[in-house]
């Protein structure tokens, strides 16, 4: 079964940057859309930006120019470069891989101090 390994979370200040990683083996990875996703404390899941097998890419508005998403199919990752985070930024955050079934990983956390 896949299963997506999420990496690169931690505690940062505010304006800082983060990169996370999502890896995981096989051809259902490279093939798919991959997807970020969070849940902020009291907050339900959203969408963060998501990337398909050949680049194209989609982003939430309150993410846009601050957050890239990309990936390398020969290293079966896809990335999440964060920049100027704010605390609002902190949360739980899921990568997806979007087949008829979702794949999920477990998550990493994010903290944005003021």
């Amino acid at each position: 079964q896949l299963q997506p390994v999420e990496s690169g979370g931690g505690l940062v200040q505010a304006g800082g940057s983060l990169r996370l990683s999502c890896a995981a083996s096989g051809r259902i990875f490279s093939r798919n859309t991959v997807g970020w996703y969070r849940r902020a404390p009291g907050k339900q899941r959203e969408m963060v930006a998501t990337i398909t097998s050949g680049g194209m890419t989609n982003s939430a508005d309150s993410v846009k120019g601050r957050f890239t998403i990309s990936r390398d199919n020969a290293k079966n990752t896809v990335y999440l470069q964060m920049n100027s985070l704010k605390p609002e930024d902190t949360g739980v955050y899921y990568c997806a891989v979007l087949t008829v079934i979702t794949y999920w990983g477990q998550g990493t956390q994010v903290t944005v101090s003021s």
